[in-house]
């Protein structure tokens, strides 16, 4: 599960909201706190009076050149309803990467967009397949279909999970403490359904935008439980999720020693391979040569 370009922070900006959205794209091309996905928003974070604005914002965004900034999603209306279909209208566009699909329930919703993003990629003379799909795992029953939804097409290429609205389908206390506050087993299920499709699975959001402690400690529980990124909601946790969710240089030294002795002893003639007195495997390895492609990336 590689991806061309990095996919770690995926900030949600509300699309009518004209200074978020000029801030999310000039956010520094290079650095720790370069955007990598900036995730225009017509759904929660856009009042019902706001949404023509948000949709003729989308679209002018999309009409200028991306000069190398972050991937250019938007987060549309609930797929099969007539807002959604509106959406879709005012979005699908050159220049655009991706949609955003909350409250998905089953995989026949991803279907539907699929076919739905097809139709207006040839309407719009649009590569086919350009336009790719993240569904988001808000609720029990999304849960339970989630390996279905990873799996409904070619153009979904992950999964969200989506904490906030997953909390309150479950009942949820607002304050998140305790067990309630890890919810470990439905983000691990989300990270597991993504894994069995082939597709990357990204965490949901960190709500204390004060709590950058809290925010560290929760984006490195997602990346050992496997996620390849997280979703945010302000500027200022671009940089500790990016550093979270990119090889350290530890990590890298020690991936490079591990195809570096791999490689050595398969040109030796050895068929077992030892570092440090522990054999390496080639799952092993493959894991070393994936940290070493996501840190090219990064570069």
């Amino acid at each position: 599960m590689d991806a061309p370009r990095p996919m770690r922070s995926l900030m949600f900006v509300p699309a009518h909201r004209a200074r978020m959205v000029a801030r999310a794209f000039g956010l520094a091309e290079f650095g720790p706190s370069a955007l990598d996905v900036a995730i225009l928003d017509l759904e929660d974070g856009v009042p019902s009076a706001s949404k023509d604005v948000a949709r003729r914002a989308i679209a002018d965004v999309l009409a200028r050149p991306s000069q190398g900034g972050p991937l250019r999603f938007a987060r549309i209306q609930r797929a099969l309803s007539d807002a959604g279909e509106a959406d879709l209208d005012a979005v699908v566009r050159s220049g655009l990467d991706g949609i955003v699909a909350p409250k998905v329930r089953r995989a026949e919703e991803m279907a539907w967009l699929a076919d739905a993003l097809e139709t207006r990629e040839r309407r719009m003379t649009i590569a086919p397949g350009a336009i790719r799909i993240v569904a988001s795992i808000e609720s029990a029953a999304a849960l339970l279909d989630a390996p279905r939804i990873a799996a409904a097409s070619e153009r979904v290429i992950g999964l969200a999970f989506g904490s906030e609205d997953f909390a309150l389908d479950l009942g949820l206390p607002t304050k998140r403490e305790g067990e309630a506050a890890e919810m470990l087993y439905a983000r691990s299920a989300t990270v597991v359904a993504a894994a069995s499709a082939g597709k990357f699975a990204f965490d949901g959001i960190w709500p204390d935008i004060d709590d950058a402690a809290g925010l560290r400690a929760d984006s490195l529980r997602a990346r050992r439980l496997g996620f390849a990124g997280k979703t945010l909601i302000h500027p200022g946790q671009i940089a500790v999720v990016n550093e979270v969710f990119s090889p350290s240089d530890v990590e890298v030294d020690e991936a490079r020693r591990v195809v570096r002795a791999f490689d050595e002893a398969l040109g030796r003639g050895n068929g077992a391979v030892a570092l440090d007195g522990q054999m390496l495997d080639a799952p092993v390895v493959d894991r070393a040569r994936r940290v070493l492609r996501a840190h090219e990336r990064k570069l």
